[in-house]
């Protein structure tokens, strides 16, 4: 972590000549180990799809799958530069890998489907999503199009051509939302917990495809599966350290040009893991998964942002207030002080990995829920921003959203630390 010793008589110590800081000595905990052998026997041989797989997330989710020689692995992504980049990995580090690197959107029916039909994937990891949620409070409309209407497209793709099993990769923010995003991905739990019911009573034939205002509307459902029999599952988890955009890496961004360190408030508070952690219990909860389950996975005591960037600051051989200033900005709209993991009408069942838990189903109307899923997408589709907030609150009751979306624009003045 110091510098060289030079460097130190020299008083010539910066902090871009710090070494890198391992995400690891963030968290104040030995890293979560998991049983890899029942993942081995899951995956192996199987043809396996990552949407959103050039994501932080779904490209760990690449890395650790091409360990266990699935059949064939699928990467599905719109943003084709992180795309590029975890297939020249994979082919570099598993050259006997059959992969195909696909571009394309899960909002976009017929190419999801084609996608479907084509490779007939076993096992689908569903990780693409937006996840910013002040970028999301300012386009709510993108965050339901592309997180809960490209859900349900996804789900119904995997339904229709035979998938085993579908995972989502949710999120603590979908407990008691604040925000559109975290309300966008309560929608998704529900849409996975909407087809396990239908397929599990016998009225999957009520699930229709959504017909958006686009090029690419429905597919035909004629070659739908007499009996389908996928398992939808979701994982649910909380902020991952160094994945794209979060805080940690906006944190040695600000180090490395003399600070100041911006934390919103003192007092918030989130649940960490590392990327191959959290990935490592998604993958070990598609195993335990029989279809309708919501995993919850222990992620440890929550950390306190303020003390993760001054513990960065100190491991990068600084000293918060004097070499590098930290200032409070304020709470950015829909943002919480603290995540849950578990609604209060959730209870809890354990699994055979101590770190992964099963909340219990809310009950719901899923015909009504589809019924107002359909006419959400209308909605979306049209951009009306301030109609779509009244629906997705009239959908999850939970849903209470924290700041005006008109007030988002009236940032706070940074306060520094004493």
């Amino acid at each position: 972590i110091m510098p060289g010793i030079y460097a130190l008589v020299a008083d010539n110590v910066t902090a871009a000549s710090m070494q890198d800081v391992a995400l690891e000595d963030l968290l104040g905990r030995d890293p979560i180990q998991v049983n890899m052998e029942e993942i081995y026997s899951f995956i192996a041989d199987k043809v396996i799809m990552v949407t959103g797989g050039g994501g932080s997330i779904g490209s760990e989710l690449c890395r650790q799958i091409a360990k266990h020689h699935p059949k064939q692995l699928i990467i599905f992504d719109i943003y084709e530069n992180n795309a590029h980049a975890i297939g020249l990995e994979l082919k570099d580090e598993f050259p006997e890998l059959k992969l195909e690197v696909l571009i394309g959107s899960v909002r976009d029916s017929k190419r999801i489907n084609q996608v479907f039909a084509k490779f007939k994937p076993d096992i689908v990891y569903h990780a693409a999503a937006h996840k910013h949620v002040p970028l999301m409070e300012q386009s709510p409309c993108e965050s339901i199009k592309n997180n809960a209407l490209g859900t349900y497209k996804t789900a119904y793709a995997a339904m229709m051509n035979g998938c085993q099993r579908f995972v989502l990769i949710s999120s603590d923010k979908a407990v008691n939302p604040t925000n559109i995003m975290g309300a966008s991905k309560r929608l998704c739990e529900m849409i996975i917990q909407t087809f396990d019911r239908k397929i599990r009573d016998g009225s999957a034939k009520n699930l229709r495809p959504l017909c958006a205002y686009e090029e690419n509307a429905c597919v035909d459902t004629v070659n739908a599966v007499q009996k389908p029999k996928t398992e939808f599952v979701a994982v649910r988890f909380g902020n991952v350290l160094g994945s794209n955009g979060s805080v940690v890496p906006r944190f040695k961004q600000q180090i490395a040009k003399g600070g100041p360190v911006t934390v919103t408030h003192p007092d918030i508070i989130r649940y960490f893991m590392t990327i191959p952690e959290a990935v490592s219990l998604v993958l070990q909860a598609g195993v335990y998964a029989d279809g309708g389950e919501i995993f919850v996975l222990d992620m440890g005591e929550p950390v306190h942002i303020d003390t993760l960037a001054r513990n960065l600051i100190r491991l990068s051989g600084l000293q918060p207030d004097i070499d590098i200033k930290i200032c409070y900005t304020g709470l950015r709209a829909g943002e919480k002080l603290y995540e849950e993991k578990l609604m209060s009408e959730e209870g809890l069942r354990t699994t055979p990995n101590n770190l992964i838990h099963i909340g219990s189903p809310i009950p719901f109307d899923s015909d009504e829920f589809l019924r107002k899923l359909q006419q959400l997408m209308s909605v979306a589709y049209e951009g009306q921003e301030d109609l779509i907030r009244t629906l997705v609150a009239e959908m999850i009751p939970t849903y209470h959203p924290s700041v005006e979306p008109a007030l988002q624009a009236q940032a706070e003045e940074p306060v520094h630390s004493t």
